[in-house]
């Protein structure tokens, strides 16, 4: 991300919170997949102090999973899923939700032809991620990535995190490949064993090249991913895309 368009973010977010709290709307642009949708409103409601049904968030659950595979677009040419992202954002943006937030850690490379065709923000997950790491690790110099193929080619980490002179490592071709094969598992509904040493030993791997912490930068990873079982600090994106937008909707 440019300086000028994390200028641009900061000041969107910022005229977002200054609207009137009571009855902030959050709007998830979902279905990439279902499941990783889902997580991230469990991680919404987790994260919202509430005694009734009255005081949570009101939130806008779009989900789409006719949307075209964006690791295909990407790396591989296929159908863009450009035209069904802005569709679904000006929905949510109809719906009334003041702000919209994508599970989806690829979909992001089309985030500023999305940002052009709707009035509301948008919330960036990979700058929210920068903002957590340089909050947490300030003195980190290299981050490992475990991500879908479309995410690692599109260079949106690398890209964010270069400002802070962050290095972000990346599996090898073999672990890669294996890491997209699980990815599809999981989406297919196998979060079992084998999905979760996947993901787990390209963590390591990552680690043991000098990596700091570990990007979990696909939503399905924290599905199939134990963080207690690894000695290592990982980082889940779809948390900290929920505590974002929880932060927005209920900052006074």
């Amino acid at each position: 991300m440019e300086k000028t368009s994390v200028q641009t973010y900061n000041q969107e977010m910022a005229d977002a919170r200054n609207k009137s709290a009571p009855g902030r709307m959050i709007g998830i642009l979902g279905g990439m997949g279902p499941e990783a949708t889902l997580d991230l409103y469990r991680h919404i409601i987790n994260l919202t102090p509430a005694a009734r049904d009255q005081d949570h968030i009101r939130v806008l659950i779009y989900s789409n999973p006719q949307i075209p595979d964006r690791t295909e677009a990407i790396a591989a040419g296929g159908e863009s899923p450009l035209p069904d992202l802005i569709e679904s954002a000006k929905l949510l943006e109809r719906g009334g939700a003041g702000i919209i937030v994508m599970p989806c850690n690829a979909a992001h490379y089309f985030l500023p032809q999305m940002r052009q065709e709707v009035s509301i923000p948008i919330m960036d997950m990979i700058e929210e991620t920068y903002r957590e790491i340089r909050a947490t690790l300030p003195n980190a110099k290299k981050v490992g990535l475990i991500a879908a193929l479309g995410t690692v080619h599109s260079g949106i980490y690398p890209r964010s995190f270069s400002r802070a002179g962050i290095e972000v490592l990346v599996p090898s071709d073999a672990d890669q490949a294996r890491i997209q094969i699980a990815i599809a598992q999981v989406k297919a509904g196998a979060q079992n064993r084998l999905t979760r040493e996947t993901f787990q030993s390209a963590g390591k791997r990552l680690v043991e090249a000098g990596a700091e912490a570990v990007i979990l930068g696909c939503t399905e990873l924290p599905l199939a991913f134990e963080p207690n079982e690894v000695n290592y600090f990982s980082i889940d994106t779809t948390r900290i895309l929920a505590e974002a937008a929880v932060d927005w909707a209920l900052r006074p």
